[in-house]
């Protein structure tokens, strides 16, 4: 069983520093009205880890697939519901330019939809994602 860590060490107001117990770290803050806008907000840090998240299992499934990937772009808008206080849905816009038939790809973004750790841990908490993929590339566009 793996371990991941993480620890936070408030700086001050609401500056803290994260870090993973290896060798990196990010600040995260709240915004001008209540902080110093020096980082992202935890949330907002979620939001852009799933987004991360999806782009690496992607990229890894496309190089055991042998399908080389010229670009990969992932863009995520969640929504928060005042009345929620958190996130409860996600829309993902995803462009993939790539010499591949569209069917590979979209076997790559199945099998990315179901092994992201990320998006693993959204699911479960019941948050509801959709995925809009846009394909480029001379092969995607015979096959389509």
């Amino acid at each position: 069983m793996a371990k991941i860590k993480g620890n936070a060490n408030l700086i001050q107001n609401f500056q803290i520093v994260l870090d993973d117990g290896i060798s990196h770290s990010i600040i995260v803050d709240l915004p001008k009205d209540d902080g110093a806008n020096l980082g992202p907000t935890s949330l907002h840090l979620c939001v852009m880890s799933h987004a991360g998240c999806y782009a690496t299992i992607f990229a890894l499934c496309a190089k055991k697939m042998r399908i080389p990937i010229k670009a990969l772009k992932v863009k995520v808008e969640a929504l928060k519901p005042k009345e929620a206080g958190t996130i409860t849905e996600e829309s993902f816009q995803i462009t993939i330019k790539a010499d591949a038939p569209k069917d590979r790809i979209l076997r790559a973004h199945n099998i990315t939809l179901k092994t992201c750790p990320v998006g693993l841990i959204f699911e479960k908490a019941g948050i509801k994602a959709s995925y809009k993929l846009e394909i480029e590339g001379k092969q995607a566009r015979k096959d389509d």
